[in-house]
């Protein structure tokens, strides 16, 4: 499989950003958040190589990764993968809203 590029949408900075912050306030230090922010990376690097790993979204060309209790939201194009959004499992499905750029 060919290697793609991967693109973070400001959707999906944001996301992470806040996730992260989350839990360093929640936790009162950092290590979970590095520990989490890692974790992560590594999931998203890992899409460069093997994009279908996700699995199919109602949307598409859209899959989903599930990192522990976080759902990376990805859209596969030829040259480029795009993280979409990042999205906390405990959350009511219901407000998940995918928008592709």
């Amino acid at each position: 499989m060919a290697k793609r590029k991967i693109i973070w949408s400001s959707r999906a900075k944001l996301d992470l950003s806040e996730i992260l912050e989350f839990y360093w306030k929640r936790n009162g230090t950092v290590a979970y958040s590095k520990k989490l922010n890692l974790k992560i990376r590594k999931a998203v690097k890992l899409l460069e190589k093997h994009s279908e790993i996700g699995i199919h979204t109602d949307l598409q060309n859209v899959r989903s990764l599930i990192v522990g209790d976080f759902s990376i939201f990805y859209e596969i194009q030829s040259a480029t993968i795009e993280i979409i959004t990042i999205w906390a499992n405990q959350q009511d499905p219901e407000n998940l809203e995918i928008h592709r750029a």
